[in-house]
């Protein structure tokens, strides 16, 4: 499935270039704590099977789901006049419940 992916848009996404950064806010490391999900700013032409194999080659884990939103701009004002933040892709990856990421 991914060589399809791959052929459709034609950019073959390395797997330090799908993982953006990892969201650390009180909600994720309450998540990561309680269910093992992690959650990443990822690549908005990714899809789950790179965010899969990314954190799987990243951080040597095994990965159980992954679920992406896509997340809108919001309005946002500058001096005199309006502007908006980017459009951005979010990414929850739920890992083995034997497996950790330690990103402290």
């Amino acid at each position: 499935m991914a060589e399809k992916q791959e052929q459709k848009c034609g950019v073959k996404l390395e797997p330090h270039q799908v993982i953006r950064r990892p969201l650390v806010t009180e909600k994720g490391m309450h998540a990561s704590e309680r269910w093992n999900a992690y959650s990443f700013e990822v690549h908005p032409m990714a899809t789950k099977d790179d965010i899969r194999r990314a954190v799987e080659e990243l951080w040597d884990v095994r990965v159980d789901s992954v679920r992406t939103q896509n997340r809108k701009g919001k309005p946002r004002r500058h001096r005199m006049g309006w502007g908006r933040t980017r459009n951005w892709k979010k990414a929850i990856v739920k890992l083995h419940e034997e497996d950790r990421i330690a990103f402290f």
